[in-house]
């Protein structure tokens, strides 16, 4: 089995949605752009959200298990795949790709 590298690509905050459907909360999401994760394709990175874990899992998985080409053809490189958390407020935009054993 591969690991799986999960990275924040991006983090948006559309805050027209927020101010006209959400109730106001005070904390909501810990990640940054930049940050990175290694999984083994079935535990959840620790650090990583439970929600987007959710989204991204089954993917980590495929890749972990030697998938490729998802959608046929949508990403560049085969082995990986672009998604977001679903958070509609604030999503969160995360590369996961495949990785050699001893990469981070």
């Amino acid at each position: 089995m591969k690991n799986v590298r999960i990275t924040v690509i991006r983090k948006v905050c559309h805050k027209d949605l927020m101010e006209r459907y959400e109730n106001p909360i005070e904390h909501a999401c810990d990640l940054h752009e930049g940050q990175v994760f290694v999984s083994d394709g079935m535990q959840r990175p620790e650090g990583l959200c439970p929600s987007a874990w959710q989204t991204l899992s089954p993917f980590v998985m495929a890749l972990a298990h030697g998938a490729t080409d998802f959608y046929d053809g949508w990403m560049r490189n085969p082995a990986s795949a672009m998604l977001s958390c679903n958070d509609g407020f604030r999503p969160v935009s995360f590369l996961i790709e495949t990785i050699e054993n001893n990469e981070k």
